[in-house]
């Protein structure tokens, strides 16, 4: 993760880059929240993570993809396809590195991951979606670059 800023075409520190990759994780799992909670009627994978709904999934998609288009306007470090690109590897495995976590916390028969941040689960429910999702976003920039 901590080489992501990295990856553009001078190879400098663009703070901008991981700035943005937070602002899409956070846009996806507040906007799959919010869609989820108030619209939700399809369980995502009730066994493992049963709050989770296909609305929220699709809901927090769409609200990244139209992040990363303002995010376009906004940075100027990466272009619009590769803003794109991230948002659907976000929307895609973020989610993933949720219901992974969650499939942990399942197994170890803990309802948290810890008592660091009370009533959000547990400090690895606030960086879950970051954790999984970076490795693929570093890849792909290194790809394009």
């Amino acid at each position: 993760m901590v080489q992501i800023p990295f990856l553009n075409t001078e190879y400098s520190y663009v703070n901008t880059i991981i700035l943005g990759v937070f602002i899409l994780i956070w846009t996806n799992d507040t906007f799959a929240f919010l869609i989820g909670k108030n619209f939700g009627k399809h369980k995502l994978l009730e066994r493992i993570s049963p709050n989770k709904t296909i609305e929220g999934f699709i809901g927090g998609m769409v609200f990244t993809f139209i992040a990363s288009l303002i995010l376009t306007r906004v940075f100027s470090s990466l272009s619009l396809d590769k803003w794109i690109v991230i948002a659907g590897i976000v929307s895609v495995f973020g989610v993933l590195g949720d219901l992974i976590e969650s499939m942990f916390k399942r197994q170890a028969g803990v309802k948290d991951s810890s008592n660091f941040i009370p009533g959000h689960g547990g400090f690895l429910d606030r960086f879950d979606s970051v954790i999984f999702a970076a490795p693929f976003i570093f890849i792909y920039l290194q790809l394009v670059q």
